[in-house]
């Protein structure tokens, strides 16, 4: 059983022993503990909190829990349901609350839920803001209201169709090009929230043709949920057939956006972010940012536009700090995830798929017609099991200086990059492994990089 307290949130796989795993007391007390910071820190003038959540089968128990704990400690609650990560996000900005809870382990499988924890503007907690609610947490340091102060909750389920106007009435967003288009849509959305929020999203956006795997929001998902190529079959076998023009894959929350190509090949989906900067600098010249392992294909992107590209630590809360600070037009994570800032400040899979069908169809090109367009790189990525043994900060200290005539970046953990290709060493944030990602022109080159590190990392460790 795991249990990660990190700057993603509080994750963990459901059942075993208190502090083993997410087990309903430590959901309580990290729930309190996060309510306690709120009632410390806020400036907002109400006393609601949003909650909202994925699919997961564990998702109504840790649901009821979260809800009773909020009201346990004097706050309201608005629940809004089975709701995607950058719903719940909106939600809490429509509310004027002073925080939100989104209940999702991400791309994590079935049997793990989290904790994620947002500020009053809809975003994540910074690093700061979660040590201090693992403070409280780790002292207990928190307490419940009395029985005349407790709070209320209050459903209300409007918020994915009130998200769907916001995306809309984006100046940027088509719908009538989309329309006219008359696009065959394939969606795979891993028996979550996206199976209720992207088809209803592609119908509003005039698409008529949508193909849905893996809609029913179960919480069972019929594949490994992180939409990355060796768990994606199901959808390339049927866009290989010729069934549709472009297919979209979410994760289980909805912030990630991969996109399938109409001959059944990966579009890859560090390129969902290139493809949709590459729209919007076209309009609104701006900077760009994204995390260190993300593509260089995006500040070539941007420099093609005319724009400055800026890098920043791995994490959503870390690129869109480095956004306000650089007045960034279009951010976001080479896993999928789109921060598009005309919109909110949060990676949203709902925006990436509205802005890139108005890409399409205003380019008239096909899916693969587009990618042959931009810079071709790709990123081999690879990982290793932790073990109690291994000493992480020693392992990147002595990487840092075999390739010290290289340029080293160790803002997050330490990134190498050579002349024509570049690897990034760090400890996971979501699972106990350190992740090692390496791109280059061919994935060939990619995986002989990746695999040159891993030795010197064994030879190390």
């Amino acid at each position: 059983m795991s249990l990660i307290k990190s700057i993603s949130g509080i994750r963990g796989t459901i059942g075993g022993k208190v502090g083993e795993g997410l087990s309903p007391l430590d959901v309580v007390k990290f729930t309190a503990a996060y309510a306690q910071f709120i009632r410390n820190t806020t400036t907002a003038d109400t006393n609601i909190i949003v909650v909202g959540r994925d699919a997961r089968v564990s998702g109504q128990m840790v649901d009821s829990l979260v809800c009773a704990t909020l009201c346990g400690m004097g706050f309201d609650v608005v629940n809004i349901g089975l709701a995607s990560t950058p719903t719940t996000e909106v939600a809490v900005k429509g509310n004027r609350a002073c925080g939100g809870i989104i209940l999702t382990a991400s791309h994590n499988p079935a049997q793990w839920n989290a904790l994620k924890l947002l500020n009053s503007d809809g975003e994540f907690l910074n690093d700061k803001e979660g040590k201090e609610v693992l403070a409280i947490a780790a002292g207990e340091d928190f307490e419940f209201a009395p029985y005349d102060k407790l709070g209320t909750v209050l459903t209300d389920q409007t918020w994915n169709r009130r998200h769907i106007d916001q995306v809309l009435s984006l100046a940027l967003v088509d719908r009538s090009a989309i329309e006219a288009a008359d696009f065959t849509v394939a969606v795979d959305a891993v028996n979550s929230v996206g199976g209720i929020v992207i088809p209803q999203l592609l119908r509003a956006l005039g698409v008529k043709n949508i193909i849905e795997l893996n809609c029913e929001a179960t919480g069972r998902f019929a594949h490994t949920p992180e939409p990355i190529p060796e768990n994606l079959t199901q959808i390339s076998d049927l866009m290989a057939d010729g069934k549709a023009d472009v297919g979209f894959v979410v994760d289980p929350d909805v912030d990630r956006l991969a996109i399938v190509m109409e001959n059944g090949e990966m579009f890859v989906e560090e390129y969902t972010l290139v493809a949709v900067a590459d729209y919007i600098l076209g309009h609104t010249p701006g900077s760009t940012v994204s995390n260190l392992s993300s593509s260089r294909a995006l500040g070539d992107v941007t420099r093609a536009h005319g724009c400055e590209y800026n890098a920043a630590a791995v994490g959503e809360v870390n690129v869109v700090t480095k956004m306000k600070e650089t007045g960034a037009v279009i951010g976001g994570e080479g896993n999928g995830g789109v921060i598009y800032p005309e919109a909110h400040y949060g990676r949203d899979a709902l925006v990436g798929v509205a802005l890139f069908l108005t890409l399409l169809a205003k380019s008239g090109k096909k899916v693969s017609e587009l990618k042959k367009g931009y810079p071709q790189y790709a990123i081999a990525k690879n990982k290793i099991e932790l073990t109690p043994e291994i000493d992480v900060d020693a392992i990147l200290c002595a990487m840092k200086e075999k390739y010290a005539s290289e340029k080293i970046t160790d803002i997050d953990g330490v990134k190498i990059d050579f002349s024509d290709s570049w690897v990034h060493l760090r400890k996971s944030n979501t699972e106990p492994i350190i992740r090692i990602y390496a791109e280059a022109h061919t994935m060939s080159d990619a995986e002989t990089l990746a695999d040159n590190v891993k030795k010197v990392i064994a030879s190390l460790a």
